[in-house]
């Protein structure tokens, strides 16, 4: 199914893109948020009426994206957790304990944005990338100490 994209979405496309996507993800994720139409003559027309207010709200979720990197850098986030002799952690460090993290300084941040290489399970300093709109990635420091 071609849809024709009100947002930039990562890995599928800009904003106005025409791109091919399943008709269940067009259905049922795409449409209920907003975030495309449908690609025939009457929804491309539409497009381009409204193409300059979808422009601005971009500009707004990149600039919020800026602000939001911006935030994190200044943060030094380090966890306390058990560890065994040779300093390997007792579980790892998940997506969710740094989403709650940041939450806890008011830094909203989507489990899709945060990108884990390697699993954080041993006591050190760990990197991780946050990318919070499309081509704005900043790896992160976290420190994980022993308890």
């Amino acid at each position: 199914m071609k849809v024709i994209l009100k947002t930039t979405i990562k890995k599928l496309g800009k904003i106005g893109d025409i791109v091919t996507v399943k008709p269940g993800y067009a259905r049922n994720y795409l449409f209920p948020n907003d975030m495309a139409l449908r690609e025939n003559k009457k929804n491309i027309d539409y497009y381009e009426k409204i193409k300059d207010e979808i422009k601005k709200s971009e500009e707004k979720k990149l600039n919020d994206a800026k602000i939001l990197i911006d935030k994190i850098k200044k943060l030094k986030i380090t966890f306390d957790r058990e560890a065994d002799e040779k300093d390997q952690l007792y579980g790892s460090i998940s997506k969710k304990e740094i989403i709650e993290y940041l939450l806890e300084k008011e830094i909203k941040v989507k489990s899709d944005d945060i990108l884990i290489k390697n699993q954080i399970k041993s006591i050190g300093e760990h990197k991780i990338e946050i990318s919070p709109y499309d081509n704005i990635t900043e790896e992160i420091s976290i420190i994980i100490n022993k308890n």
